[in-house]
């Protein structure tokens, strides 16, 4: 039946409130203030350079030389030194022969995987990629087969037996929720010996992963290879925004020519880009920031195991320790807060595996007081307690 009152056309929407509401599922906006004081254990600044001054300051100094934003896209006024100097750098950073920014990370990951598949194209893709791998696969069109996580030898078979001749394997290197690591050197020699092509998401290996902070493509000695390709973004370790693609030339020039999230989108602000040339400057200068990173979240890691949680073993700088329902996890979160320590609240359906967690985040810049803090907070308030 077609309603006739149409203040009642959203009216479903009231019910799918009503229903997360029950489940523990509503989620709500928490605006920082200024001069925010608390410890900050749930943002992605992995490297802390996001307050930095020589970062904030050159994206200050960017705005005024070249405006509040690139005024268009890429392809027709979006584009300025600063996003060529950034891409240059960048590559050679990763050891990629080329790269090319996005506004975001997300947009980033829905052009690598969407340009680089379609149609008549095999995705093989890790059952826990980040929602904007998913979505991008979702775009393409082409045939998806989801692996179980990590299962390296089921995406050999799915490559084995395909239909197809193209085919893209398609998974993170951190994983943004345990902060497990993709065993990306056995993936890679899957591809090779099936003739498929490998796209990573390093957004949380990016600095953190690697004695320089290079990334899990680079420590995996993957660099440069002719059917690997990368994705990072620039607002977590870099602690700026946007995001990037990296590989092989011809690669990043079918992107420019065929990828809609970048030919129909507005430029990264030059602010932005200035701040992340500047953080990944930061980085090569103070290539210590990363194995600080890894090792803060080592601690935290052992610390809240001693105390009797569940956490996960972190490989770059998450770290997941596990809560009893969505309901507890909230509860957990907020009483974190509400004694000055934020973290991350994980829940169904961020989660596939249904596990409610709090999502830590070890930061390079983070003190022994600061994680004496925070480990009293986290298992004082810890459900059960």
């Amino acid at each position: 039946m077609t309603p006739s009152n149409p203040d009642a056309v959203f009216d479903w929407i009231d019910a799918r409130a009503q229903s997360r509401q029950e489940a523990g599922l509503a989620r709500q906006l928490r605006p920082r203030a200024a001069g925010w004081d608390a410890l900050d254990l749930a943002s992605n600044d992995y490297l802390g350079l996001s307050r930095d001054k020589r970062v904030a300051g050159a994206a200050a100094a960017a705005a005024l030389k070249w405006g509040a934003g690139s005024t268009g896209s890429r392809l027709v006024t979006g584009s300025t030194e600063l996003h060529t100097e950034l891409e240059l750098e960048l590559a050679s950073f990763c050891g990629m022969q080329a790269a090319l920014v996005f506004s975001s990370g997300f947009m980033a990951n829905l052009a690598a995987v969407s340009a680089l598949t379609g149609p008549g194209t095999a995705i093989v893709a890790d059952k826990l990629i980040h929602a904007s791998l998913i979505d991008g696969t979702r775009l393409s069109k082409a045939d998806v087969a989801v692996m179980g996580h990590c299962e390296v030898d089921s995406v050999a078979k799915a490559l084995a037996t395909r239909k197809h001749e193209r085919a893209l394997v398609v998974t993170d290197s951190v994983f943004s929720v345990d902060g497990d690591l993709a065993p990306l050197p056995q993936l890679s020699e899957a591809c090779g010996k099936h003739g498929a092509a490998l796209l990573v998401d390093d957004a949380h290996g990016f600095g953190v992963i690697g004695d320089e902070g290079r990334g899990a493509v680079h420590d995996a000695g993957l660099s440069g290879a002719p059917n690997v390709v990368m994705t990072v973004t620039l607002s977590k370790s870099l602690g700026a925004q946007g995001g990037a693609i990296l590989g092989p030339r011809r690669v990043i020039k079918h992107m420019i020519d065929s990828a809609r999230s970048f030919i129909f989108d507005t430029g990264l602000a030059p602010g932005s880009a200035a701040a992340a040339l500047t953080a990944l400057r930061v980085l090569k200068e103070e290539p210590q920031l990363a194995g600080q990173a890894r090792q803060n979240a080592l601690e935290l890691t052992d610390r809240l195991t001693a105390a009797g949680l569940r956490v996960s073993i972190p490989t770059a700088a998450v770290v997941s320790v596990q809560a009893p329902s969505p309901e507890a996890a909230v509860a957990w979160a907020n009483d974190c807060r509400t004694a000055g320590v934020v973290v991350g609240c994980f829940r169904p359906p961020s989660v596939p595996d249904q596990i409610s967690r709090l999502r830590l985040t070890a930061r390079a810049d983070l003190s022994s007081a600061d994680l004496d803090r925070a480990v009293d907070v986290i298992t004082r308030t810890a459900p059960g307690k």
